[in-house]
């Protein structure tokens, strides 16, 4: 016959004990703390003693290896997914690092394996990861796109493993597919002079010449204030960076546009522009004298379409704008570089190409590293793998130090001389 009562152990430890009420066992077990403060203590019941107490150390088992789930939650893929994104990420990420993540959950993601749990026996596997990639890419989808995909679930269950929702993160143990190495050709001296000629004839020619020489981002460029660029001194302060727009619908009902883009009353929910935070990024650059003159140039140009345009000139104070003087949209900015490359006859080319071609410029001209990372912007020297690039003339230069170094001037042809005789 059962005890009626066991004694109760301590406040925050494990008790077994008889109900006569019910006339059953019941254990309690402490495993953490609530949202509100409480403390979680999951229960558990049985009429059979053994099984009560073979649950309590289960449910402590679980909760010493951190796989017991929070009291209340009991999450999905999808669901997780959704708070990661618009509750964490949204915090910690940039504009546009958080557009990608966006994409990859609602269009690879949840789609693909959002009905999974994080624990339980239909928990998320790194083999259903491993389908998922596959699939993708029998689908149509480039090796970059699955491995991005990858790079965003793991990223999210890192902070549900950190949050104690999982022990382990599954994504962390799946291999994604090894993404296609892009070739990448920077511009050649040639190619680059003729831009540089092509450019003079048309409006904001110094965009282009700054966006090859000095290897701005795109943002970082657009964003450039003439309070920026200080003429004595010869430098030029990065400190904001343009943002691409993000649109919602301004309609009411809505229109028949499907995309908040096209919408004729479209809002741009982004500010224009964001503050520079890395301390990488935010950096002043020494301009060479050439440059400064071709900015000089360009501001004469800009004070005469300030007159033409009289009152209906933005005086914002960009370096880089339209006939009215406002902010040159990205979109725009990437067409006209387009049509710059055609204008110049020079092989097509990424907008993005033209930051490959400043950086492996500085390699040409052996520059060290911690000067290339702060003309670049960049945090580690790691980027210069993937921006320097090997071009002829830096074989030829390594080719001539190495013979320089190893042989004596017409060592070889009077070698090659003597044997002959």
């Amino acid at each position: 016959m059962p005890r009626k009562k066991e004694t109760r152990n301590a406040n925050g430890e494990s008790s077994i004990y008889w109900s006569e009420s019910d006339k059953r066992w019941h254990g309690r077990v402490t495993v953490g703390i609530k949202d509100n403060g409480k403390p979680d203590r999951r229960h558990t019941s049985s009429t059979d003693r053994k099984k009560v107490v073979a649950k309590v150390r289960e449910i402590e088992r679980k909760r010493d290896e951190g796989t017991l789930h929070q009291a209340g939650e009991n999450w999905t893929v999808e669901k997780w997914l959704n708070h990661w994104l618009y509750n964490i990420a949204k915090m910690t990420t940039t504009e546009n690092g958080w557009d990608a993540y966006y994409y990859a959950v609602t269009k690879h993601l949840i789609p693909g394996i959002g009905a999974h749990k994080l624990t339980g026996p239909k928990r998320l596997l790194p083999d259903h990861l491993e389908a998922l990639y596959r699939r993708m890419m029998e689908n149509g989808a480039k090796a970059g796109t699955a491995h991005q995909a990858h790079r965003t679930i793991r990223a999210a269950l890192n902070d549900a493993k950190a949050r104690d929702y999982i022990s382990k993160n599954p994504a962390a143990v799946a291999k994604p597919p090894t993404p296609d190495d892009e070739e990448i050709e920077p511009l050649k001296k040639e190619e680059i002079r003729a831009l540089f000629e092509a450019a003079r004839k048309g409006r904001n020619s110094t965009r282009w010449i700054i966006a090859v020489s000095l290897g701005l981002r795109q943002g970082e460029a657009l964003g450039l204030k003439w309070e920026d660029l200080n003429f004595e001194e010869q430098t030029l302060r990065v400190r904001r960076s343009r943002l691409r727009p993000k649109y919602k619908h301004g309609c009411d009902p809505h229109c028949d546009r499907k995309h908040a883009g096209h919408c004729p009353k479209r809002i741009n929910t982004r500010p224009e522009t964001k503050d520079t935070k890395s301390k990488a990024g935010k950096r002043t650059i020494g301009l060479p004298a050439p440059l400064v003159a071709e900015l000089e140039a360009h501001k004469r140009e800009q004070e005469i379409e300030r007159e033409k345009a009289d009152e209906l000139w933005h005086d914002e104070g960009w370096i880089f704008t339209d006939p009215l003087g406002r902010q040159i949209n990205a979109r725009t900015d990437g067409f006209h570089w387009k049509r710059l490359l055609a204008d110049a006859n020079v092989r097509d080319a990424r907008l993005h190409d033209a930051r490959h071609t400043a950086a492996t410029v500085l390699l040409e001209l052996g520059i060290n590293d911690r000067a290339t990372m702060g003309v670049m912007g960049w945090s580690s020297a790691s980027m210069a793998q993937r921006y320097q690039h090997v071009t002829d003339s830096v074989r030829r230069s390594i080719a001539e130090q190495v013979g320089g170094h190893l042989w004596e001037q017409g060592e070889a042809r009077d070698q090659r001389e003597d044997g002959a005789a």
